[in-house]
């Protein structure tokens, strides 16, 4: 097994052992056949949604399980462009709950769950976090998706 460091914290990489599997539409391979744990937390400050770590660096066009722990006393969607769509959500459990538009996931208060994703092709995109009371003030972060290790 590999190790990666990821984020904030020290990552541990595990044995993928289902195929990515979207919705009925299997994605092409992974780039890797090791799942990549990371993780994202969710506070307040004030009115306002604040995610953490601010640039999340995850591996593309990997498996990815992304631990997610909300300790604000309301719900946040989380949003990244495209990463929600086109079956790059491969399972979610606990607190979350898929937004109907596909474009993010709702994290309920005071919630933690885990979201299984196949990142996107490498790049840059923003990601964001909003309450339902402050969206036209969203905390937003950079998703950066780097090579894949060999």
């Amino acid at each position: 097994m590999r190790h990666a460091m990821i984020g904030l914290g020290a990552l541990a990489a595990t044995a993928f052992t289902n195929p990515a599997l979207a919705e009925g539409k299997p994605l092409p391979p992974a780039s890797s056949d090791t799942t990549v744990q990371g993780e994202l937390t969710i506070t307040m400050e004030g009115d306002k949604p604040v995610c953490a770590p601010a640039e999340l660096r995850l591996p593309s066009n990997t498996n990815v399980a992304l631990h997610i722990v909300n300790t604000a006393n309301v719900a946040v969607t989380i949003t990244a462009p495209g990463q929600f769509e086109k079956g790059h959500v491969l399972h979610a459990d606990g607190s979350l709950i898929h937004v109907a538009s596909e474009k993010g996931y709702l994290m309920k208060a005071n919630g933690q769950g885990t979201l299984k994703i196949r990142t996107l092709m490498e790049g840059t995109e923003t990601y964001a976090c909003t309450t339902t009371g402050n969206r036209m003030a969203p905390f937003e972060g950079k998703l950066v998706l780097t090579p894949p290790a060999g």
